[in-house]
């Protein structure tokens, strides 16, 4: 007999041979018919293993994120099946499960496909489907596998097998399909009941320009039919929102291939978007007792050497700068945190100065391929809105809760409110990916899992997401969309200190070795304005807009008034233009509405004779304009800015 624990804790004892899916039986009818997928010890397993130890299992279901995992990584195999019957002689590579559905990059030859070819896959996709074949996992030995790959002249699988142990190889056989694959199957293709292939691009087999570019066939599927309507329609709207659309018709950046891809140009609104969150952040900074500093965009190689950047990113970094003085080499800046404890170090500390909050909007860069970058969320060169915050091991656990609040104000005060605080600890199983002792990252984990209890935040906790030099609290944020993005980031450090030598005197009139914090509530500028866009759909908050009002004249004669009320506005430091072209009010509106200002202010005689305006909202259908005085409108605008911007 076995014992197998339960995620609640109970613990059930059954023959040795049991499969997760006897176990679900043993539950009850209801999740045997829903489990898709299981994991036993940690370790993604078929619910047809059979189990010979002790150990813990968690069975999942299509609502879980492991469930869809292995939904879409089983569908890419039946998706690669389909393209080897279809399009005969291709060459397979790797087809993974990614965060929407999944992907397989495939070597065509000289055979193309199109978005003409979807439906025709996507129909001998569900056929096969409907078989209702098994997946049923399977060893080989690297003889055989090399063997089987030579057999079909595939060049891309025999490199993958060269590189792992013997062994260490299984396929997955269904149907007349077999694939290099190391599990994580759902039980059957029957399962599958929509799919859909949304896009194909080209991707360079391993990711290296160097190497042939391949076809990467993008795709997703569900349980439901249903599932895949509404996805669907979420992908237009995703479409509507697309930051790289709303930045161009709201005017706010541009990239320019002269300047170089990746490197964004701001444009007038959108340099005043981003000045309004800089000091929307300086502010409460300031108020949080954060002393701003600026560092050089470049520093020596050996800076980032000392650090150990340069060691972990170093390829991700830009060719080094060579000086006219020989032997002396620059970096362009991949990271604000050693330049940071440089102007630590640029004088001796008292415990009695401690902490110290060093903050800065400091513009880093990083080497991104071609083929990665997006828009604005992934870029060459962006700007964070670093602070690192040097401390006493006894004001760790107060500054760290500190940094929540001011996450938890910005997040607030911008209308995200779906949020979860992802604990990311080291990978216990990958020790030489990090720096430092055990010792310290033991005390940083678990500064960063006490903080997160003691304020009350929706935890989970990912093994292997900690950064190089030590563990994370990293905010992922839910947009109105339902996609999951990764913002705002707070880092405990012991290792840097270390390797840069930071100290200060103890009460003991001994030097001891502070605590470092990083923090990034934006992350990076780019970034979150794009995410921001995408799920405000452009419409932000009434106190960050850019122009918040703009004047309709109904015709050039209610020009002065038109000024005249553009100056009482600007006195209640409300921001707005004049729109005075001899065009029709109605096209005006239209003209405005696509500008998303969230305020229309129409003059004309009764306006003037009166001293009043129109005031039309942004996506109103015109029937409930208002006519109210500057003063009652200004303190509309005052009482919707206090709604969401509160006093931090």
């Amino acid at each position: 007999m076995i014992k197998i624990t339960l995620p609640d804790g109970s613990v059930k004892e059954f023959a040795q041979g049991v499969t997760p899916m006897d176990v679900a039986k043993s539950i009850s009818e209801g999740l045997a018919r829903n489990v898709i997928s299981a994991s036993f010890n940690g370790t993604t397993v078929e619910t047809t293993t059979e189990l010979t130890t002790d150990g813990a299992l968690v069975l999942y279901t299509w609502n879980d994120k492991e469930g869809k995992k292995a939904f879409w990584h089983s569908t890419s195999h039946v998706m690669a099946q389909a393209l080897q019957e279809m399009y005969p002689g291709v060459k397979l590579t790797i087809g993974p499960a990614i965060d929407n559905g999944f992907y397989y990059d495939v070597d065509f030859g000289d055979q193309r496909i199109t978005d003409a070819d979807f439906k025709a896959i996507e129909d001998r996709v569900l056929a096969i489907s409907k078989e209702k074949h098994e997946f049923k996992m399977r060893s080989a030995t690297k003889a055989e596998a090399l063997e089987f790959y030579a057999k079909e002249n595939n060049p891309y699988k025999t490199e993958l097998i060269e590189n792992l142990e013997d062994g260490t190889i299984t396929f997955c056989d269904h149907a007349t399909f077999t694939d290099l694959c190391r599990g994580g199957h759902i039980p059957n293709t029957g399962i599958i009941k929509a799919m859909k292939i949304l896009s194909v691009a080209g991707a360079y087999w391993r990711g290296d320009e160097k190497n042939k570019q391949l076809t990467r066939v993008y795709g997703i599927s569900f349980p439901k039919q249903k599932d895949l309507t509404d996805y669907l329609e979420l992908l237009e709207e995703a479409k509507r929102r697309d930051h790289r659309k709303l930045g161009k018709e709201l005017e706010l950046f541009h990239f320019s291939q002269r300047v170089g891809q990746g490197l964004p140009l701001w444009l007038p609104k959108g340099a005043a978007l981003r000045d309004r969150l800089e000091q929307f952040l300086k502010k409460a900074q300031k108020k949080a007792g954060y002393e701003q500093v600026v560092s050089p965009h470049i520093g020596q190689k050996e800076l980032y050497v000392t650090s150990g950047h340069y060691a972990k990113y170093g390829a991700d970094s830009f060719q080094p700068i060579h000086t006219p003085a020989e032997g002396e080499e620059f970096l362009l800046k991949p990271m604000n945190c050693p330049h940071h404890c440089e102007i630590y170090n640029a004088k001796p500390w008292s415990y009695k100065d401690l902490p110290k909050r060093y903050a800065e909007f400091g513009t880093v860069y990083r080497y991104e391929q071609s083929g990665e970058l997006h828009g604005l969320t992934r870029v060459r060169g962006f700007t964070q809105d670093d602070a690192h915050i040097f401390c006493t091991p006894e004001q760790l656990d107060a500054e760290f809760k500190n940094v929540i609040d001011l996450v938890l104000y910005v997040f607030g005060s911008l209308g995200f409110e779906n949020f979860t605080a992802q604990i990311s600890l080291r990978d216990p199983e990958k020790p030489e990916k990090y720096i430092g002792s055990d010792a310290n990252w033991d005390k940083a984990e678990n500064a960063i899992i006490n903080a997160a209890k003691e304020k009350g935040l929706n935890t989970t906790v990912e093994y292997g997401e900690a950064a190089f030099y030590g563990p994370k609290l990293d905010f992922m944020v839910k947009d109105a969309l339902g996609r999951s993005w990764q913002l705002g980031t707070i880092q405990v450090d012991y290792n840097l200190p270390e390797r840069f030598d930071l100290t200060y005197k103890g009460s003991d009139n001994e030097l001891h070795r502070p605590v470092m914090i990083h923090r990034a509530p934006f992350g990076s500028m780019e970034r979150f304005i794009a995410i921001l866009l995408e799920h405000t759909g452009g419409n932000f908050p009434l106190w960050l807009m850019p122009e918040q009002a703009i004047i309709l004249s109904l015709s050039e004669k209610y020009e002065n008034y038109a000024k005249k009320v553009l100056d009482l506005l600007e006195n209640h430091e409300i921001r707005a233009l004049i729109d005075n072209r001899n065009e029709t009010i109605g096209k005006k509106i239209r003209e405005a509405e696509v500008q998303k200002l969230p305020f229309m202010l129409i003059v004309g005689e009764e306006e003037e004779k009166n001293g009043t305006i129109s005031v039309r909202r942004h996506g109103d259908s015109g029937k409930s304009n208002q006519t109210m005085t500057i003063e009652q409108f200004a303190s509309l605008v005052q009482e919707e800015i206090n709604k969401t911007l509160k006093s931090f």
